[in-house]
């Protein structure tokens, strides 16, 4: 079984990672058999094939799980099983799709059914060889612990996934699947959370080197980059993010910069703590480095504000005659030409959750979920509505769906979703376009406004038998040379298309559309595409590290200049991005991302802890460096980025574990 599920979801079979799952599996199959062995005949037939069926239907479930969510799911997850069968019609796909699998997997438990009591001895066992048995046990589960201490004890090792991290994916590749299931679920019950030591105080850079950069080509540059899918060659001439960088350290050296911070007493909170870990987090914050003002700062302010979340949205959707409004917002706003989208591990609201409070998810837990009994005072629902912003929030899907009834109230929105105010048609998936419709005149007439939107026509699965946008749409692009599921997801992103257009239509007639700021990201890539899909859609195939990730930002108005920004970004940086905009008062410090436009140095992480910069990325599996053109970086560089993802990591799940935001106000 386990070898079926490692080739079915594309693992390796290196020899070290397959003998220590084997040996951890033969503690499992031991463990079984003593059970058994407590029973007489009929009752040790029926329960082994019930214990055997289980097993079954675990490596079975995760093959159609991974296979639809490109993630495994937890124990934590099992308990919220109900919101997943809301797709049941794409599991129902996903199990036709995968069902030689499944056969292969259940083929143990036929054999044994069939054929069992004709050929197996099914007899209850002494006690002397029950103590024999348990006592093999131990000793198979220590030589496999044995195994893991003596290899390597670095990031991403056996050793630091099976004590100190939460990485599901690659634990199930070098522990085993049943392994990882078991630590998962021995975690939940112990409320474990991943051995997060507070790395060793770092101050972030802050001055990008623009003696290599200044004379840089940015088409030169994106030749190198292993993220670049960008193979259009267009250029535009507008000012780079790299420059405004310069102009604004040129303008400030004569005076004293200002910083977006608020005024905390961090020595005093430090002095009055009571508890070790708020201490600590105190001394931590003191001591970041803040982004400072620059000539973006308040550019906006007083604007409204409309922020998007779309689902499944990237780059392959911008195309000039299927999603002309599309085109317009991304190449008439600023370009941002390094934006990253990376995918977390627990849920794909995940995604959202980046966006929207520019912190790094927890591991194992729903973090949204869990921030709904927080303080969250920088999200931009609760920023705005201190100014007298009408704040509303929409989801054109279940309203509980990841628990977004309890969390999005606490943002400080009005929130409507299907099933709570929000009436659009319930289809699979919902319309963006009818919620548009049913919800921009709420808001128009009430300046100064924020409206928050979690899009759900982007969805998989992609199909037209199967989706109801991608069905609708499907005369936008059914001459195009493309597959079926590359149409079918491009007729998904028409309807987010003209939801936009009406938007913007909407805007105009009621003479606020100068006046409004509107910025969209997406929850993640469209991870329900086949791989041989987004290769279509790239023109080459796509780099599984950084640059499946790479993706859009739409920052836009009408009336702007537009303008393209190199830096490297991502979905962690939209917060800060939008505070800085809009002249709020926040307090930088305090946010795991940094504004796009300062000149913070950027630093992307990613799941596996690897990270891109403005140098180049970093593969923490692979242990290497790949400078951008000019570049040269040595390990104490490579060191002080890992320890400033490993702070990003680190006191984002510390701010969501302790309601820290609380302590400092």
């Amino acid at each position: 079984m386990d070898m079926i599920f490692r080739y079915a979801t594309g693992q390796s079979f290196a020899l070290m990672d397959t003998l220590i799952s084997f040996i951890f599996i033969l503690t499992f199959v031991s463990g079984i058999y003593l059970i058994s062995g407590f029973m007489k005949s009929t009752a040790q037939y029926i329960v082994v094939n019930i214990l055997l069926s289980v097993v079954a239907f675990i490596y079975a479930s995760q093959i159609v799980y991974y296979r639809f969510f490109k993630t495994y799911y937890s124990m934590y997850s099992v308990g919220n099983t109900e919101q997943a069968f809301d797709f049941w019609r794409d599991i129902i796909t996903y199990i036709g799709q995968n069902a030689h699998w499944i056969v292969f997997i259940f083929l143990p438990v036929v054999v044994l059914l069939v054929f069992g009591k004709g050929y197996f001895s099914f007899q209850k066992t002494t006690w002397l060889f029950k103590s024999v048995l348990i006592g093999g046990m131990i000793f198979i589960q220590l030589i496999g612990i044995g195994i893991i201490h003596a290899g390597s004890h670095d990031q991403h090792a056996a050793y630091d996934l099976y004590y100190h991290s939460n990485y599901p994916e690659l634990a199930t590749q070098k522990l085993g699947l049943l392994t990882t299931m078991r630590l998962d679920l021995q975690r939940l019950l112990t409320d474990w959370s991943p051995t997060l030591t507070a790395p060793p105080p770092v101050h972030k850079p802050t001055e990008p080197d623009q003696d290599s950069s200044d004379d840089e080509d940015p088409e030169d540059e994106a030749s190198e980059d292993p993220g670049n899918n960008d193979s259009s060659g267009e250029e535009t001439n507008s000012e780079s993010g790299e420059e405004s960088d310069e102009k604004t350290s040129s303008d400030q050296e004569t005076e004293e910069p200002e910083y977006n911070v608020l005024d905390i007493d961090f020595d005093t909170l430090i002095e009055e703590a009571s508890d070790d870990t708020i201490r600590q987090m105190h001394t931590h914050f003191a001591n970041v480095e803040p982004t400072e003002k620059n000539e973006y700062t308040g550019k906006y302010e007083g604007y409204n504000l409309i922020l998007l979340t779309a689902e499944g949205f990237s780059s392959f959707a911008v195309d000039e005659d299927v999603t002309p409004t599309l085109y317009k917002m991304v190449h008439e706003g600023y370009q941002f030409e390094n934006f990253y989208t990376p995918i977390w591990e627990t849920s794909t609201s995940d995604g959202e959750y980046v966006a929207l409070n520019s912190l790094l998810p927890k591991s194992g837990v729903w973090s949204f979920e869990q921030s709904a009994n927080n303080d969250v005072p920088f999200v931009m629902g609760n920023q705005l509505k201190d100014l007298n912003y009408k704040t509303n929030a929409y989801h054109n899907h279940t309203y509980t769906y990841y628990g977004r009834d309890a969390s999005h109230p606490n943002m400080g929105y009005d929130y409507k979703g299907l099933g709570n105010g929000l009436n659009v048609t319930e289809t699979w998936p919902e319309s963006d376009l009818e919620m548009m419709e049913l919800t921009v005149d709420e808001y128009t007439d009430n300046e100064p406004f924020h409206a928050y939107y979690m899009t759900v026509s982007g969805h998989m699965q992609y199909s037209f038998t199967g989706n109801q946008m991608a069905h609708k749409n499907k005369q936008h692009v059914q001459d195009l040379d493309y597959s079926e599921q590359a149409q079918a997801y491009l007729a998904t992103q028409v309807e987010l298309d003209r939801a936009l257009q009406y938007l913007l239509e909407e805007l105009e007639a009621a003479g606020v559309a100068d006046n409004t700021l509107i910025a969209m990201s997406a929850d993640h890539y469209p991870y329900g595409l086949d791989d041989a899909t987004i290769d279509e859609f790239a023109g080459h195939e796509v780099e599984q590290n950084f640059e499946l990730y790479k993706n859009t930002f739409i920052l836009y108005t009408p009336d702007m200049e537009p303008e393209v920004i190199t830096k490297p970004a991502s979905s962690l940086d939209i917060l800060p991005t939008l505070s800085n905009l809009l002249g709020l008062e926040y307090d930088s410090r305090l946010l795991m991302g940094r504004d796009i436009f300062s000149n913070a140095t950027p630093v992307i992480p990613f799941l596996n802890k690897s990270f891109i910069t403005d140098k180049g990325f970093y593969n923490s599996e692979t242990k290497e460096f790949t400078p951008m053109d000019g570049e040269t970086v040595d390990d104490a560089y490579i060191e002080m980025i890992s320890n400033v993802v490993d702070e990003q990591f680190y006191y984002s799940a510390k701010i969501l574990e302790t309601n820290y935001y609380s302590e400092i106000q």
